[in-house]
């Protein structure tokens, strides 16, 4: 009997948390995107049942509402907490069925207990990778919120982390297969999901590992973030969203820089002599497109890395190894790759 009342109820919730989180609200990058895109496109969402990416689900269920016969829910079960994740699993379901949104759920295959977040996240993502595949969908929507900007910002200095990784994450993200992460959520907290979510009467699922200080993720964002709130004294988590937006500015003007006066050669090398009077963030980024390009597999740790940087500054003659596979060569002027 309580079936049948359940669809209409949350889809009220749903239309609720979308009055008090307008579509003008969502992140300006976003909504451009969404602007040149064809309708019959599909988009993926990755549900985790979690109060952030239910308020996305609500939200692009509610302010594009032309599209929602085109939404795929993607759910990922770790079964790493037994019974909890099978209820959140349960959850979206019952979610996406009162929605009218389809929704896959994949599962991680055998036992990971004690599995890192790197893994959990890396079985989370390939799952979504093969999935959209399958979809035939370039477009996979992520419910990360400024608290998420500010713990991935701290996160990141304290592995030394250049522009490009403090410019993380982005809103539209292209990947290198050509599908794109979309991220509008971030111009808002956490606080302000969860409160829109309150006030229409709707519940979420809480994931019990969040508390405990297993991850780093969780001890940035229990001991770590609210010490520095209440340290700033203002508003550090809009003031970390503005750095994000600033360095992601700064970091496409220099790989724009590169790209235009530093091109690779048709045959993978690299022109030291476009390099020459270059800043060192250029000839950074130059010699790391180089090695992206190239389709042998390298060990290059980060001091290696520094070290063949200052060769290719210096110019001179090298040979230096990039593991089993082969080496970097600098002769003539030139950079190029030689196979063991």
């Amino acid at each position: 009997m309580n079936r049948p009342r359940r669809r209409p109820a949350l889809q009220k919730q749903a239309s609720k948390v979308g009055e008090l989180l307008p579509r003008a609200g969502l992140h300006p990058a976003v909504q451009a995107w969404v602007a040149k895109r064809r309708q019959a496109e599909t988009w993926g969402v990755a549900f985790s049942g979690g109060a952030d990416s239910l308020a996305l689900l609500f939200l692009l269920w509610v302010h594009w509402p032309e599209r929602r016969e085109r939404l795929v829910a993607l759910h990922f079960n770790h079964r790493l907490r037994g019974r909890e994740s099978v209820a959140d699993e349960k959850f979206c379901r019952r979610v996406c069925a009162a929605l009218g949104v389809r929704l896959r759920v994949g599962r991680w295959p055998g036992r990971h207990t004690g599995a890192s977040e790197a893994e959990a996240r890396t079985a989370r993502h390939g799952y979504f990778t093969r999935e959209m595949k399958r979809l035939r969908c370039k477009s996979l929507w992520f419910a990360h919120q400024q608290d998420d900007i500010a713990e991935s910002m701290l996160m990141r200095l304290a592995r030394g982390s250049g522009a490009g990784g403090l410019a993380a994450p982005r809103p539209v993200h292209g990947t290198d297969d050509g599908r794109v992460h979309l991220r509008p959520l971030l111009t808002l907290k956490k606080a302000e999901l969860v409160a829109a979510l309150r006030k229409a009467g709707t519940k979420w699922r809480e994931d019990s590992s969040n508390v405990r200080g297993d991850f780093f993720r969780n001890r940035i964002r229990r001991s770590v973030l609210p010490a520095w709130i209440t340290a700033a004294g203002r508003d550090a988590l809009a003031g970390a969203a503005l750095s994000r937006e600033r360095l992601e500015e700064d970091e496409s003007a220099l790989e724009a820089w590169v790209e235009a006066f530093v091109p690779l050669g048709h045959d993978g090398e690299l022109d030291l002599q476009n390099l020459a009077g270059m800043p060192r963030a250029i000839t950074r980024r130059a010699l790391h497109r180089w090695l992206l390009a190239m389709k042998q597999q390298t060990d290059l740790s980060r001091q290696g890395f520094e070290i063949l940087l200052a060769a290719v500054e210096d110019g001179r003659a090298t040979r230096f190894s990039l593991g089993r596979n082969g080496f970097a060569v600098i002769k003539q002027g030139r950079l190029t790759f030689q196979q063991t």
